[in-house]
C-alpha cells in the first residue's frame, strides 16, 4: 500500500500548524488587550516627551550638532565599546569556569560572581576611587564599569552554558577538534545569543550610568544632562542630549535584535545530559588566582574600603538623616515599585505567550523600548509633565518616584513574568475552561498560581533595581526624603566617607536578599529544563 505523501510534506503540514496555533491560542479577549495596550501607550510616554520638546524647541539642531556633542559622543562611545568587551571577556570567561571546568570552589564562585549586581556602581566607583585619586577619567572609568557591570554577561551566558547541547561538542571533538578550537567554533556559538543580550544590558547600563562618572571625573551624556538639568536648568539642552543619547540606545537595541534574527532561532530543547566538565590540570592554579582577583576586584574592594571608613565613624558620628529611616523609605519604596511593575506586567506577559499573533509580538518588544531611555530622561519626562500639564500635581511625591521606578524596570519584571508563563501548562487552563469555568475564575484560581514563582522573580529584579536606583531618585524624591542611595551620595560629595560607608554597606545588604532569591530561582528553573530534557 503506498504512503500518503500529503501528509508529510511540509507544505501540506504548514497549514495545519498554523490553523492549531490559531486554534490554542483563541480569541484575545477585548480587556487584557485593552489592559495591555494601555501600558505600552504609558511606557512610551517619556520618548514621546523627548520628541515633542525637541520639536518645540528653535535650535535643537544647534545644540545637537557642535563641537561639545562631538566631545561627548567620543567619550561615551569609546568607553562603553572598551568596558562591553572588558565585560564579555571577564563573564564569558567566569560562566565557561564555573559551568565547563573542574574550578576549585565552583559553587562558591557561582554565587560570588553574581553577587556584584547588589553593589551599585557607585559604591564600585567609590571603593576604588578612594584608595588612590589616580583611578579617575577614562581608565579609572573602564576598571570600575568592567567590574560592576560583567555580572550581566555572566548570568545568561552561564545558563546557556549549563543548558548547551554536549552532543555538538562531542562531534567536534571527533572530528579532531581540540579544546581551544572546539570552545571558539561550537561552545561560544552555542552562547552566542547569550553574549549579545548581555553585551547589550551592559551597553545600556554605561550609557545611563552617572554616579560612578561623577565621582571619577569622566564626563559622558547623562553626566551633561544632569548638569544641564540641575545646574543650569537648560530644559532644551538636556532635551536635545537626551535625544542623542536615546537614538544611540534605540541603534543597539536595533543591532541586537538584528543579530539575533541573522543567528536564526536558539533551540528550545533541552539535552538530555549535562555536558562535560573539562579538566584544567596545570591551568588550575591559574584559573584559581583569576577567579579569585575577580571577586576581590569587583566585591573585595568596595566591601572592604566601606568597612574600612565604617570604622573611622568613631570620630564622625552620623549626622541628618538616620540609617533607619533611610532603610525604610528604599525599602518601602522598592516593595511599592516591584509591586506595581508586575502588575503592570501581566497583560502584556499574557497577551505575548497565551495569544500569539503579529499585534501581541508589536506591542511586547515596544515595551523593551524603555530600556533605551535613561533614568534620568525619565525622570525628566515625568517631573516636565507633571509641572507644565499637571499644574505640579505630584511633583516630587512618593507616588510619582514610585510610577517613575516601575516604568524604568518595566522589562526586568517582563522578563520574569513572561519566563514564568511560557513554563505554565496550557492543558490546565483548558481544562478549567472546558469544566464551564468563567476566565478571570481561570487566572485566579489556575494560571495565578502556575506563575507565582515568576512574579515573584519579577518582583526581586524591580527591588533590587529600585534599591541601588540613584538618578532618578536624586530629581524626584520627594522634599526632606531621602532614601540610601541619595544620602550615601550626598555624604560623599561632601567626602564626608565616614558617614557615606553604612549607608553604602546596607544598601549592598538590602540589594544581596533578592539576589539570593534570584539565583535560587533560575538554578531551579534551569534544573527543572534539564530534568524535562532527561525524561523526553
Amino acid at each position: 500500500m503506498a504512503l500518503d505523501t500529503r501528509v508529510a510534506s511540509p507544505r501540506a503540514a504548514r497549514p495545519a500548524r498554523v490553523a492549531a496555533r490559531a486554534t490554542s491560542a483563541g480569541k484575545v479577549p477585548p480587556l487584557l488587550f485593552a489592559l495591555a495596550l494601555a501600558v505600552c501607550v504609558v511606557l512610551a510616554g517619556p520618548l514621546v516627551f523627548l520628541l515633542l520638546e525637541a520639536a518645540s524647541a528653535r535650535d535643537v539642531g544647534a545644540l545637537v550638532f557642535r563641537a561639545f556633542t562631538a566631545e561627548l559622543l567620543w567619550n561615551t562611545a569609546r568607553l562603553t565599546v572598551a568596558a562591553v568587551a572588558a565585560c564579555v571577556v571577564l563573564g564569558t570567561g567566569a560562566a565557561f569556569l564555573v559551568e565547563r571546568t573542574d574550578l576549585p570552589f565552583r559553587r562558591f564562585f557561582a554565587v560570588a560572581f553574581v553577587v556584584p549586581l547588589a553593589i551599585p556602581d557607585f559604591v564600585v566607583s567609590f571603593g576604588w576611587s578612594s584608595l588612590s585619586g589616580a583611578i579617575s577619567g577614562f581608565w579609572g572609568a573602564l576598571l570600575v564599569m568592567s567590574l560592576a557591570v560583567y555580572p550581566l554577561v555572566y548570568l545568561p551566558v552561564a545558563a546557556s552554558l549549563r543548558n548547551g547541547d554536549p552532543a555538538e561538542e562531542e562531534v567536534a571533538r571527533s572530528l579532531g577538534y581540540g579544546p581551544w578550537r572546539t570552545f571558539l567554533r561550537v561552545t561560544l556559538a552555542q552562547a552566542r545569543i547569550a553574549v549579545l543580550g548581555g553585551a547589550l544590558l551592559c551597553a545600556l547600563v554605561i550609557l545611563a550610568e552617572y554616579g560612578a562618572f561623577e565621582m571619577l571625573g569622566y564626563q559622558t551624556f547623562t553626566t551633561e544632562i544632569f548638569t544641564e538639568l540641575q545646574v543650569a536648568f537648560d530644559l532644551n539642552g538636556a532635551a536635545a542630549l537626551s535625544l542623542v543619547l536615546v537614538a544611540l540606545s534605540i541603534v543597539l537595541v536595533a543591532g541586537e535584535l538584528a543579530s539575533r534574527g541573522r543567528r536564526g532561532a536558539e533551540r528550545t530543547r533541552a539535552p538530555r545530559h549535562p555536558p562535560q566538565r573539562h579538566r584544567l590540570g596545570r591551568l588550575r592554579p591559574i584559573a584559581l588566582v583569576g577567579a579569585t582577583g575577580l571577586v576581590a576586584g569587583a566585591i573585595g574592594v568596595p566591601v572592604a574600603t566601606c568597612g574600612y571608613w565604617m570604622a573611622q565613624a568613631t570620630t564622625a558620628p552620623l549626622a541628618g538623616v538616620s540609617l533607619a529611616s533611610a532603610t525604610a523609605q528604599t525599602a518601602g519604596y522598592g516593595v511599592a515599585a516591584g509591586a506595581l511593575a508586575v502588575v503592570l506586567a501581566s497583560p502584556v506577559a499574557l497577551l505575548s505567550v497565551r495569544y500569539q499573533g503579529v499585534l501581541a509580538l508589536l506591542l511586547e518588544r515596544s515595551t523593551y523600548l524603555v530600556l533605551a531611555v535613561p533614568g534620568l530622561v525619565v525622570a525628566l519626562a515625568l517631573s516636565t509633565a507633571s509641572l507644565r500639564y499637571g499644574g505640579g500635581f505630584g511633583y516630587q511625591s512618593a507616588p510619582l518616584l514610585i510610577f517613575a521606578y516601575a516604568l524604568l524596570f518595566f522589562p526586568l519584571a517582563l522578563v520574569g513574568v513572561r519566563t514564568s508563563l511560557a513554563q505554565a501548562p496550557r492543558r490546565f487552563e483548558e481544562v478549567a475552561r472546558s469544566l464551564g469555568v468563567r476566565q478571570r475564575s481561570v487566572f485566579r484560581r489556575v494560571t495565578l498560581p502556575l506563575v507565582a514563582p515568576g512574579l515573584a522573580a519579577g518582583f526581586c529584579l524591580v527591588f533590587l533595581s529600585v534599591v541601588t536606583e540613584l538618578t532618578a531618585t536624586l530629581v524626584l524624591r520627594p522634599t526632606g526624603v531621602e532614601t540610601l542611595s541619595t544620602q550615601f551620595w550626598s555624604y560623599q560629595q561632601n567626602l564626608s566617607y565616614a558617614q557615606a560607608a553604612p549607608f553604602a554597606l546596607v544598601m549592598v545588604g538590602l540589594a544581596a536578599l533578592p539576589s539570593v532569591a534570584l539565583g535560587r530561582y533560575f538554578d531551579r528553573l534551569a534544573r527543572r529544563q534539564l530534568a524535562s530534557g532527561a525524561v523526553a
